[in-house]
């Protein structure tokens, strides 16, 4: 039994959120103490809205195409998300670059998954990227958000090899796998408050 209340997450989406899944199926398990009070999309037709919906957890269309710029869509955010009283923000396929107005909002509190070993191949095609570039191992990273391109502080990596006849869909396939059970590890670290920042260090207590 943890000794903190569950954290309140967020969980913000672009498409088909199967990594909202596998938070909502370790949570419903117990083995996360959280919850997620809402799940945001830009996306109206985002399947991760009706994966929410079907666990019961608030789903929110919240499109740009209603806003002039990036700066008042994520001002506009932020004021759901505190009418949630969101403590963690998780970003699971969000396909959108934030700015300072939403990193400032949630310091260290917004959490984001990239299908690469950063700092190699940040930003779209990360897969391809590797597989153009010829390494022999990439995997995926989770790091705290800032108001880059895939720049901020790493919390967990997990490394994924590179098969010699891989394809981009093959290797999005296995790094996904990894996605799944690294990502869960990065949101139970912070939940039951074992992370803590120093610079561009992510510090994880025993």
């Amino acid at each position: 039994m943890s000794d903190y209340p569950p954290c309140r997450l967020a969980v913000l989406v672009s498409g088909s959120g199967t990594n909202l899944q596998v938070i909502i199926d370790k949570i419903e398990a117990g083995e996360l103490n959280a919850e997620i009070v809402c799940v945001i999309s830009n996306k109206r037709d985002a399947y991760g809205l009706e994966r929410a919906g079907r666990h019961g957890i608030p789903a929110i269309v919240h499109e740009n195409c209603s806003f002039p710029d990036r700066r008042s869509y994520d001002a506009a955010t932020v004021e759901i998300l505190r009418s949630h009283k969101v403590e963690l923000v998780i970003l699971a396929g969000f396909m959108r670059i934030l700015t300072d107005v939403m990193v400032n909002a949630f310091p260290h509190a917004i959490m984001n998954i990239h299908p690469a070993l950063l700092p190699a191949f940040p930003g779209l095609h990360a897969q391809q990227q590797a597989l153009d570039y010829g390494v022999r191992f990439t995997g995926c990273t989770v790091h705290f958000v800032d108001c880059g391109t895939d720049t901020g502080p790493i919390i967990l990596q997990s490394v994924v090899p590179v098969e010699q006849d891989d394809t981009e869909e093959s290797l999005s396939d296995r790094i996904r796998s990894a996605e799944h059970q690294t990502f869960v590890q990065a949101i139970k670290l912070s939940v039951d408050r074992k992370i803590s920042v120093a610079g561009r260090t992510v510090l994880i207590s025993p």
